[in-house]
């Protein structure tokens, strides 16, 4: 949780569950194949599984994923599987009770752990763990999560730490991928996964073990020339890069009676002021853009 306090949006702010399906199918018929449910937190939401099984029956979705904090995942997982949920998620920074307490501000890691073992045993397709290093935070970790997923069907991301507003990123606190890989190759031999050119990881298989080990570079190794990515608001807008603060309102259009054929122009507008590149860390922080909770990973 970020330091300081969260403004939360009044419901009527939020798309409801018939627009986001209406949008999802829209933007299916335009050729995206995977939908992500993110945050915030998306198990707040009230009836999640019920919008998880409308949009698992868009024809033409490949791929309905979810990134979530796991603590109201374990007595949740079995029915999202059932519903349509096909790939998982988990952001966790830590392994250690005190340091989750100081990190998130919740006691909750008992139920994140329960969430990780209950996804484990309905079976999720692609189980992640999204592990954010920071220098002197939880670096000291690294090996320890690796040890955490080898033996199982887990792939643990480690992510660069990015700027965004009120997280307190520095320079320091940044662990390049180079160094983390370095660190695990000391202990164990990482073998190149082949992955689909607009993947935002570096993916290795862990020699002699069934779990996996990937890398998120934002900050040492751009792949910006390959995002596809789009990203919609809770609260219906459009944005077409993370650090981009520029958004685009799709929630006003719906709620004025836009046609299909209108909210596809909007769609194709808002794609077409997506920056070849993010700027310098220094220009990020620099803008008035979101805080990652307000956007979703």
């Amino acid at each position: 949780m970020p330091h300081e306090g969260m403004e939360f949006q009044p419901k009527k702010e939020l798309l409801t569950f018939e627009e986001i399906f209406r949008l999802s199918r829209i933007f299916v018929s335009l050729g995206i194949t995977k939908i992500r449910l993110t945050g915030g937190e998306p198990m707040v939401r009230k009836n999640l599984p019920e919008l998880v099984e409308q949009l698992a029956g868009i024809e033409g979705l490949q791929n309905l994923a979810m990134t979530t904090n796991a603590t109201l995942l374990q007595p949740h997982a079995k029915r999202l599987r059932q519903a349509g949920l096909s790939s998982l998620n988990i952001s966790l920074d830590t392994l250690h009770a005190d340091r989750f307490m100081r990190i998130t501000r919740r006691d909750d890691l008992d139920n994140v752990l329960g969430g990780i073992n209950a996804a484990l045993a309905v079976g999720f397709p692609s189980l992640k763990l999204n592990v954010v290093v920071m220098s002197g935070i939880n670096d000291d970790e690294v090996l320890d999560f690796v040890e955490f997923v080898k033996n199982t069907r887990i792939n643990v991301r480690f992510i660069e730490y990015m700027p965004f507003k009120s997280n307190g990123w520095q320079l320091d606190k940044v662990v390049t991928y180079q160094d983390l890989k370095q660190r695990i190759e000391k202990v164990y031999r990482l073998t190149p996964i082949d992955t689909e050119p607009s993947a935002v990881a570096k993916d290795f298989a862990i020699e002699g073990h069934s779990g996996s080990v990937s890398f998120i570079t934002s900050m040492s190794d751009s792949f910006c020339s390959t995002c596809n990515r789009l990203r919609l608001t809770s609260t219906g807008s459009i944005k077409s890069c993370l650090f981009y603060p520029a958004e685009m309102s799709l929630k006003e259009a719906l709620r004025s009676g836009a046609t299909d054929d209108e909210l596809v122009r909007m769609i194709m507008e808002a794609l077409a002021m997506k920056p070849e590149a993010h700027p310098p860390a220094e220009e990020i922080l620099a803008e008035d853009n979101r805080a990652m909770i307000e956007i979703g990973g």
